[in-house]
């Protein structure tokens, strides 16, 4: 399984933190991306951050190809000038996609105590799933940032599936599902080799590794 995930789409109409703009593609490259999945069942997409583009552009362009994605909205950009609102997350659950958790407010979930971690999956998917009107069952780490507290926390309240940035393949039924996040030097040659290459036996047991340290430190 390869998971996809991308930030913004087009030209941002908010102003980015710090590290986001390699994020931002445009929107001719999103549509190449897109047509060389378009047919593939081993590949799912993801939308981080909640951005409005995910309605004004990203909706439009997997409905032309039948394709279905997941969502994960910050909670407290909700509504704020360049980000989805609760209609764009509504009107995304009316299109058959899926609304996650990208937590409160997008911060690194790694070393963070117990009252912060609360904020960040308790409240965050509260405020998530009440502007969407669903169940929030799936969570996506922000900035890709975890670790082994913030696994336990999620566990005990019942994330179905924890949503990473570690670039590795992912296992279907995994609870843990790492990503590849597309970015602006990428190009359609290096998402086809992405697509077709078998990692080598090295490269994925180097991936466990990195992921095996983020889930115990």
């Amino acid at each position: 399984m390869i998971n996809l995930c991308f930030h913004g789409v087009g030209t941002p109409s908010r102003e980015l933190e710090p590290g986001e703009a390699p994020y931002w593609i445009s929107e001719d490259f999103f549509g190449e991306v897109l047509d060389l999945v378009v047919e593939r069942t081993d590949v799912r997409l993801s939308f981080d951050d909640g951005n409005a583009c995910d309605v004004a552009i990203a909706l439009p362009e997997l409905h032309k190809r039948g394709l279905r994605a997941a969502f994960f909205p910050v909670a407290d950009r909700i509504g704020v000038g360049g980000s989805i609102d609760g209609a764009g997350l509504r009107e995304l659950v009316r299109s058959g996609m899926t609304i996650g958790s990208h937590g409160m407010r997008h911060r690194p979930w790694r070393g963070m105590g117990a009252e912060q971690l609360d904020e960040e999956l308790v409240e965050g998917r509260r405020i998530i799933a009440a502007e969407a009107g669903v169940v929030v069952n799936d969570a996506a780490c922000p900035l890709g940032s975890y670790d082994r507290r913030a696994l336990i926390r999620l566990r005990r309240l019942g994330y179905r599936r924890v949503f990473t940035s570690d670039r590795a393949r992912a296992r279907a039924g995994r609870w843990l599902q790492p990503r590849y996040s597309i970015r602006n030097t990428d190009d359609g040659a290096s998402v086809r080799r992405l697509l077709a290459e078998r990692p080598q036996v090295r490269e994925q047991a180097l991936a466990s590794a990195r992921v095996a340290v983020k889930r115990w430190r």
